[in-house]
């Protein structure tokens, strides 16, 4: 039996990266790197399509598992011909892991072959979906994306009137890069909740997640493409139209706190600072607490930023207490009983000399489920770590996500069902305290905290406030099509 895990240790996931090249002889190869940059915004799956102007073809590949598996060849780097090529890294939130699902998701339409990768969620897919079969439409894939590919194809006009007709047909978060046969498309939602940067590497344009993709290929971050805004890249240069009266910047929260890498900058504001600076607000309104702390410890990786802003302000030294694992995936080890509490191993281990008789202020950067949070504390106890004061840097997770990020129901999310104090009571910790959300909004230069009339980032999660309609929720849509084919492994 092959399992993603031991038991169920998962953070809230982003679902997908999204990276795009135009004009350059390299552009497989560029593209190959840039979603191996971006490899921490989804595992489950990747791919490529590029298109080559000298044969006039699309060349395409996909396939299960993460980018150094599916294109650890080099000869199916060379196959991949032409200077122009979207990739897209998957975890997916919508739809189940197949080869189906893989992105990017190609189709051939009356103005040419168009190819498109998509980063986010639709909040009405299912609304459209059950409209779409019933004019005739016939979905191979359980994706919300190829509803996307569904409405450009079923529309009249150019290929950018299409792409402007399902953009405003369309609700949810979402970023997309999509290539046609002379054009590279990128755009966002008209609130930017999901990050698009755009970058120039010498003659050639490239499109990314996070600027972390354009770093490893040497390319000039330009700027983030804005809220609402389609870009378009061909001979002719580059072209942004704005079909949106009311876009408004108001991007993820979650990806200044865990989901992007701490080395990329989204919207001006690096995110290693904003991490640190959060430490900083959750060590500020710590201060009261009547505690002894005599080492700070993070949960690594998305604790240490935060973790090294805490001691940096109360003026402890900062030890790696726990040492992480980076070579975890799947493992062939079914879960029994009797290995079930050794599974927390697979990522984390004590080091006994920074938390032994020590009392501890142990950061993470949330808590969801509470399941990695009790594992942990068990693992420090067991060790001999004197006291444990837990520091979470965001408030309680209270709502689940219905724009890109998986995160549990409202059933299994602990700071829905639980107050701070019971929660450190199931978590097993001494005390335990949140970043207030107005902590949050400081440490990203808001001095006055969140602006409740007019938030500047979307925070549902946290807030309750979901800026998009939850239109299939609504409503209780249930996809219509039921009836796909299962491939065999």
């Amino acid at each position: 039996m092959i399992t993603k895990s031991l038991f169920d240790l998962r953070k809230p996931r982003d679902e997908c990266a999204v990276f795009g090249v135009f004009n350059n002889k390299d552009a497989a190869a560029l593209t190959v790197l840039g979603l191996h940059a971006l490899q921490h915004r989804g595992q489950d799956s990747t791919g490529i399509v590029s298109f080559s102007e000298k044969f006039l073809k699309f060349y395409g590949h996909r396939g299960i598992g993460q980018v150094s598996e599916v294109f650890g060849n080099s000869d199916i780097i060379k196959k991949l011909e032409g200077n122009s090529c979207i990739g897209h890294n998957r975890y997916g939130t919508t739809g189940e892991t197949a080869l189906k699902n893989v992105q990017p998701l190609f189709s051939e339409i009356l103005t040419g072959g168009i190819a498109i990768a998509h980063n986010g969620n639709l909040t009405n897919t299912n609304t459209l979906k059950n409209d779409l079969i019933n004019s005739g439409s016939i979905f191979q894939s359980t994706s919300d994306t190829e509803v996307i590919l569904h409405l450009i194809s079923t529309t009249k006009g150019s290929l950018i009137d299409r792409l402007i007709y399902a953009l405003h047909s369309i609700s949810g978060a979402y970023s997309l890069v999509m290539l046609s046969n002379d054009t590279l498309f990128g755009l966002r939602d008209p609130l930017g909740i999901r990050p698009l940067v755009l970058g120039k590497l010498n003659d050639s344009y490239i499109l990314s997640s996070e600027s972390c993709g354009l770093d490893i290929i040497g390319a000039e971050l330009i700027r983030d493409v804005e809220p609402g805004e389609i870009v378009l890249i061909n001979k002719q240069g580059l072209k942004s139209i704005k079909p949106f009266n009311n876009a408004k910047l108001r991007p993820c929260l979650f990806e200044y706190i865990y989901f992007s890498r701490p080395d990329s900058v989204l919207e001006g504001k690096n995110v290693y600072e904003v991490r640190k600076n959060i430490g900083t607000e959750l060590a500020k309104e710590s201060k009261k607490d009547d505690i002894k702390i005599d080492k700070v410890v993070p949960i690594p990786d998305s604790g240490n930023a935060s973790a090294l802003g805490f001691s940096e302000y109360i003026k402890k030294p900062f030890e790696f207490g726990i040492i992480r694992n980076h070579y975890t995936g799947r493992t062939f080890i079914e879960p029994s009983n009797s290995i079930r509490h050794l599974g927390v191993k697979l990522k984390h281990n004590p080091n006994l000399a920074s938390i032994k008789n020590q009392s501890i202020a142990l950061i993470d950067d949330s808590i969801v489920r509470g399941t990695t949070s009790v594992k942990i504390v068990e693992m420090l106890r067991s060790s001999g770590a004197k006291e444990i004061h837990m520091r979470i840097a965001s408030p309680p997770v209270k709502h689940p996500c219905y724009y890109g990020i998986d995160t549990p129901s409202d059933d299994e999310l602990l700071a829905s069902k639980y107050t701070v104090e019971e929660i450190a009571k199931i978590i097993g910790v001494d005390t335990l305290k949140f970043i207030s959300l107005d902590g949050v909004y400081r440490a990203l230069g808001f001095k006055n905290g969140r602006n409740n009339k007019d938030p500047e980032y979307t925070d549902h999660y946290f807030s309750g406030d979901y800026p998009v309609k939850l239109v299939d929720k609504t409503i209780g849509n249930k996809p219509s099509q039921l009836s796909l084919l299962i491939e065999t492994k």
